[in-house]
């Protein structure tokens, strides 16, 4: 096997995935990337198609809580390094089925990490990056911001196995002296986004006049941040990041739910050439989920910092581009029975 990085990136055909791999592949050629995904319902090969062909990219079909094909590939590909994004990460899924999110958001990170400490020397240039997300760390008030030595105080299952996950990548770094880093991120929006999340949701039901159904009294307030900007955050991390260290990347941009859709059905209007203001009739409030947390917030100045990463898209340009990727996809779309 030759000396070049063989990059293993889990859940690279899904929304995040997709963007890193894509940028990987591209901007590393002397990298041979293997995109490992389970293709369940928001993994799509559509979001990878143009690089589909390019030398240094390998696609594989295949779920992480399979301890024995992910050793296959460890020892078939000489795999170097784990950018590791595979997760169910829906929060009402995970109320619905709390067991699947265990199967796979710590279990799959337990298995990649065994089959990492089976393979890799720790005198060995190798890193195990987890991208995990700001849930892990709770509810914020009205004011403040997560930083990096927040203690974790998740509650939902989704937030709860991803902590767990964060946990046991530290756990695998101390133990057995495996290069790691973790990154914990904000609400992300862009292109190739699967429809159950806010912002591709409400466009997909705006487009077809569904009700758009806002959860309590809509004051639950998030910080996004484009994708694009999320997958260069995850570009340096990798490369320049310190051995054992966390970092938050986030948008700096907060919006209370019921603001961001009222600005999201008064861009619709505009692009789909309805009278400004028609599309908010459709929202409704619904009761709320249970363990919905208040808000979130990222400290991201270390990153900024340390690395010299900050946030490149204006929001509500970023939002006018993620709606018009939607208009000129809509095979996409449909595809997706959002």
């Amino acid at each position: 096997m030759d000396n070049k990085k063989h990059i293993l990136i889990t859940g690279g055909a899904g929304f995040i995935g997709s963007h890193v791999v894509r940028l990987f592949v591209i901007k590393y050629p002397d990298y041979h990337i293997f995109n490992l995904d389970a293709l369940t319902y928001a993994g799509n090969l559509e979001n990878v198609e143009d690089i589909s062909n390019k030398p240094n990219y390998t696609f594989i079909h295949g779920d992480i809580t399979d301890l024995d094909l992910l050793r296959q590939l460890f020892d078939k590909h000489g795999i170097t390094d784990v950018i590791h994004l595979a997760a169910e990460s829906h929060v009402d899924r995970s109320i619905e089925d709390p067991l699947q999110f265990v199967r796979t958001n710590v279990m799959g990170t337990v298995n990649l990490l065994e089959a990492a400490r089976k393979k890799w020397s720790p005198r060995e240039a190798h890193t195990f990056y987890h991208v995990s997300t700001d849930e892990v760390y709770g509810s914020l008030g009205a004011t403040g911001l997560f930083t990096e030595n927040t203690p974790y105080d998740p509650n939902s299952p989704y937030s709860a196995s991803k902590a767990s996950s964060d946990h046991f990548v530290r756990a695998y770094g101390e133990t057995y002296n495996i290069s790691h880093v973790i990154s914990n991120c904000s609400n992300n929006y862009g292109p190739n986004h699967y429809p159950e999340k806010l912002i591709p949701l409400f466009i997909n039901r705006i487009l077809n006049n569904k009700p758009l159904p806002v959860y309590g009294d809509g004051n639950y307030t998030r910080d996004w941040l484009y994708v694009e900007d999320h997958a260069t955050a995850i570009d340096l991390i990798f490369h320049e990041g310190k051995n054992g260290e966390t970092y938050n990347v986030g948008g700096h941009n907060e919006w209370k739910n019921i603001d961001l859709v009222q600005l999201l059905c008064d861009q619709m209007d505009q692009k789909l050439d309805r009278p400004i203001g028609s599309s908010r009739k459709l929202i409704t409030y619904v009761k709320d989920r249970p363990g919905h947390d208040l808000r979130y917030a990222i400290d991201s100045s270390k990153l900024q910092r340390e690395l010299g990463w900050k946030p490149s898209r204006d929001f509500q340009v970023g939002l006018q581009q993620t709606i018009d990727w939607y208009l000129e996809n809509p095979q996409w779309l449909e595809k997706t029975n959002g």
